[in-house]
C-alpha cells in the first residue's frame, strides 16, 4: 500500500530547492534559460546535468500600501502570508555560527566541455551556474515566498502590470565591477535574443517593456496576456549579467564556451580538468557576505566536482576517499554496499534524511513522433509489462513506492473519480471531441499492480496486452515477434548508465514473451543528451519536477509548442486538450481553483499514457566523511549539503591523521 504523508493545510511546497544541489530549481530560477539534460534516475548515478525549468512563481502578501494604491513590499507571495519580515537577520534552519573553510567534494557521471548551460551547444559542466545570482530568491522553509536579494524592495500595482526593483548599490561582479539597472536589462535582452527555443517559445510576448528608472532601479512592463501569477516571479528569476564583461569578451550564451560568465555569487570557477575535474571556490570580493539571507550558508572554501566514467568506478573513488559527500541512488548500493573500511573505522557516516519536497515523478517516456508509439494501445501494453513490484522487492530492497501521478504524494494529485469541479473543466472537451466520455467518470488512470513473487507477469496480464496490440494490427509472425505491415515491433531502451541494466533487463524479457523485441542500448552522455534533444529514441528515462504551484513552467513540460525542442517534453506530446488545461491551471487565480485545475490536468496526462511510470522515495540517503556537520533539522525543501552544511576542521584533522583522506 502506499505511503501519504498528511493533508496540510496550507499548500506545502513547490518544486525542490537547493541552490547546491542539481534539481529542477528554486521557484525563481531563470533555470528555463538553460540548455538541460535529462535529469538523472534515482536508481542510477546522481548524474550532475543542468536543469530546465520555467519558473513556478508566487505572488501577492506581506507587503503595505505605496503612493497611489502601488504596493511595496521586500518579498512577495501569492497564497498565505510571508515567513520572513524585512528584518530578517539569518534563515531560520541555518547555524549562523557555522565557521568557513574547508571544502566538499562530490561526483558526477561522464562527460563535460562547456561552462555555458543556456545553449544547445556541447555538455555543460556540473553546478557552472553557480556563479550567477538573480534578482529575487526563495528558502528551503517557505514554500510560496520569494524575496528580494539584489533588491532592497519591489514595487506593483494590484493588477500586477508592472514591478518596479529597487536594487541594492553594493552589489558587485567577481572582478570588483558594480551591478547596475542596465546590467538586468541587458540580461533580458541577451535571452530574448540568444536564449534556446523553447524557452522564448514560453515567454515570447511577456513584456511590453523593461525599462531603467536609475542607477539602480528597474521597471519591468507586462503584456496583457502575461499570466498575472507568474510575471513578478519571471521578472524577479531575471539572473545577473554584466554587460561590460560580455561587450568586451564577445560571449554569447548561444555557444559553447570554456571561459564561465561572470556573476556575482559567493562562488567562482577557480580550475578545470576537461572530463575530470572542477573546482569552485570561494569569490574573496563577494558582495553578500553579510546579507541576512547568506548567514550560515556558502560556508565552503571550495566545492570540487570528480567526474567519473560510470557509478561503479564513482563508488570505489567515494570509498578510497577520492571525494567525500555522495548521496546515493542505488537502493542495492545502500543496502548492501555500505560495508567497506572507511565505514566500519567510523571514518563515513550514513544518514537517511527526509525529503519534504514533492516526489519526482520517475519514468520511461515515449517518444510520440515515432509513428509505432503513437497509439495509445500500444504504450498501455508495452507499459503492463514492467513489474515494479517484483522490482522493488528483488532488486530495490523495498525503498520505493510507484509513481501514479505527476504530482505524487501531494495535494494536487489527482484521485478517484473526477469531482464537480473537475468535471465542469472537463465537459467541455469531451464535447468537442478532445477527451473520450470516459473520462468524466472513470477512476484515474493508475499503473497495474502485479505479483511481487516473480518477474513475468500473470496470464491474465499477458492475455490484455496481447488483445491491445491485436486491436493496434501487431500479430505475431512466424518467429515469434508482434509484426504489422512488415515490421517487427521493436522497442529500443537508451540508457546511459549500466546501472539501469537490472532494470530494463527484465522488463525486456517480459516484452519478449509478449512478442515485442526490446533492445537495451547504451551510449555515452555527449549522444545520450543529443539523442533526447533531437528524439532519436524510443523510450528513455525521464523525471517530471512538478511544483505545488504550477504555472507558465507547464508549457515547457506538455505543450504542443515546445514538443520539437525541449528538454522537458521529451515525449514530444502534442495534445489540444492538455494545451487547454495547461492554461487553465495558468488562469486559476485561487488555491482552490488551482488545485481543482491541476487535478484535471494529472488526471488527463496519466489517461494519455505517455509514460511507464517508475519510482520514488521521501528520503534522502547520503554517506560523507566525518569532517562535515549540518543544522539539528533539515528544512522540508532542501538537502543543502552544499548550502548550509559546514566544516569541522577538527573532525577533518583526525581523518588526515588516521589516513582516512587522500
Amino acid at each position: 500500500m502506499q505511503t501519504r504523508r498528511p493533508l496540510q493545510a496550507v499548500p506545502r511546497t513547490r518544486a525542490r530547492f537547493d541552490p547546491r544541489l542539481w534539481t529542477t530549481g528554486s521557484a525563481l530560477a531563470m533555470a528555463a534559460l538553460f540548455a538541460a539534460q535529462p535529469a538523472g534516475a534515482q536508481e542510477g548515478p546522481r548524474v550532475i546535468l543542468p536543469q530546465v525549468a520555467l519558473p513556478q512563481q508566487t505572488g501577492g502578501a506581506g507587503e503595505a500600501p505605496g503612493e497611489e494604491g502601488v504596493i511595496v513590499s521586500h518579498g512577495y507571495t501569492n497564497f498565505g502570508d510571508l515567513k520572513y519580515g524585512p528584518d530578517i537577520t539569518h534563515l531560520d534552519y541555518v547555524n549562523p555560527d557555522a565557521p568557513k573553510g574547508g571544502e566538499i567534494s562530490e561526483w558526477a557521471m561522464g562527460t563535460f566541455d562547456s561552462f555555458n548551460s543556456y545553449s544547445r551547444q556541447g555538455v555543460a559542466a556540473a553546478l557552472n551556474s553557480l556563479p550567477h545570482e538573480r534578482i529575487m530568491t526563495s528558502v528551503a522553509d517557505d514554500p510560496y515566498g520569494t524575496y528580494c536579494y539584489l533588491c532592497t524592495t519591489l514595487e506593483y500595482p494590484e493588477s500586477r502590470d508592472w514591478v518596479i526593483f529597487n536594487l541594492r548599490d553594493d552589489v558587485t561582479f567577481a572582478d570588483g565591477t558594480p551591478m547596475t539597472a542596465e546590467d538586468l536589462k541587458f540580461t533580458n535582452e541577451l535571452f530574448l535574443e540568444q536564449g534556446i527555443l523553447e524557452y522564448r517559445n514560453v515567454v515570447e510576448g511577456f513584456l511590453e517593456s523593461v525599462e531603467v528608472l536609475g542607477p539602480h532601479r528597474i521597471k519591468f512592463t507586462f503584456a496583457d496576456e502575461a499570466p498575472r501569477r507568474d510575471v513578478i516571479g519571471f521578472a524577479g528569476g531575471t539572473v545577473a549579467f554584466s554587460k561590460e564583461w560580455f561587450e568586451q569578451t564577445g560571449a554569447r550564451i548561444d555557444e559553447s564556451t570554456q571561459e564561465p560568465f561572470l556573476g556575482t555569487g559567493p562562488y567562482e570557477m577557480k580550475s578545470f580538468d576537461i572530463n575530470r575535474r572542477i573546482v569552485y571556490g570561494r569569490n574573496e570580493n563577494f558582495w553578500g557576505a553579510e546579507h541576512p539571507f547568506n548567514i550560515g550558508r556558502n560556508n565552503f572554501d571550495t566545492i570540487r566536482i570528480e567526474y567519473f566514467a560510470d557509478s561503479a568506478a564513482a563508488f570505489e573513488g567515494f570509498k578510497s576517499g577520492e571525494y567525500t559527500f555522495r548521496v546515493e541512488n542505488s537502493s542495492k548500493d545502500w543496502a548492501t554496499g555500505y560495508d567497506f573500511p572507511a565505514i566500519q573505522k567510523g571514518w563515513v557516516k550514513t544518514e537517511e534524511i527526509a525529503d519534504g519536497t514533492i516526489a519526482g515523478a520517475q519514468a520511461f517516456v515515449f517518444n510520440l513522433d515515432d509513428p509505432t508509439w503513437q497509439d495509445p494501445r500500444v504504450r498501455e501494453a508495452i507499459g503492463m509489462m514492467f513489474n515494479f513490484e517484483w522490482s522493488n522487492e528483488s532488486l530495490f530492497y523495498g525503498l520505493y513506492e510507484r509513481v501514479d501521478s505527476f504530482w505524487e504524494n501531494s495535494d494536487l494529485e489527482a484521485t478517484g473519480t473526477p469531482s464537480e469541479g473537475e468535471r465542469a473543466i472537463l465537459a467541455p472537451l469531451v464535447d468537442e471531441g478532445l477527451l473520450p466520455e470516459s473520462i468524466l467518470t472513470d477512476e484515474v488512470r493508475r499503473a497495474p499492480v502485479l505479483d511481487a513473487a516473480a518477474n513475468t507477469p500473470d496470464r491474465g496480464t499477458y492475455r490484455r496486452a496481447g488483445q491491445l496490440l491485436e486491436e493496434a494490427g501487431w500479430t505475431i509472425g512466424a518467429n515469434g515477434l508482434r509484426e504489422k505491415d512488415g515490421e517487427v515491433l521493436e522497442l529500443v531502451f537508451l540508457q546511459v548508465s549500466p546501472q539501469f541494466d537490472r532494470v530494463v533487463n527484465p522488463f525486456i524479457e517480459n516484452l519478449t514473451r509478449l512478442g515485442v523485441k526490446g533492445v537495451l542500448e547504451r551510449v555515452d552522455t555527449s549522444q545520450y543528451v543529443e539523442r533526447t534533444r533531437s528524439g532519436q529514441f524510443d523510450l528513455v528515462n525521464h523525471t517530471f519536477g512538478m511544483g505545488f504551484e504550477p504555472g507558465i513552467e507547464l508549457e515547457q513540460w506538455y505543450a504542443s509548442k515546445t514538443a520539437d525542442d525541449s528538454s522537458r517534453n521529451l515525449m514530444r506530446l502534442r495534445s489540444a486538450a492538455v494545451d487547454r488545461l495547461i492554461k487553465t491551471v495558468i488562469d486559476a487565480s485561487s488555491f482552490e481553483d488551482l488545485t481543482t485545475a491541476t487535478h484535471a490536468l494529472d488526471r488527463v496526462l496519466r489517461a494519455e499514457m505517455i509514460w511507464v511510470p517508475q519510482w520514488y522515495k521521501d528520503i534522502h540517503t547520503v554517506a560523507y566523511y566525518d569532517q562535515y556537520r549540518h543544522p539539528e533539522t533539515i528544512p522540508p525543501l532542501a538537502l543543502g549539503e552544499m548550502d548550509f552544511w559546514w566544516y569541522d576542521a577538527e573532525a577533518a584533522d583526525k581523518l588526515r591523521a588516521a589516513g582516512a583522506l587522500r
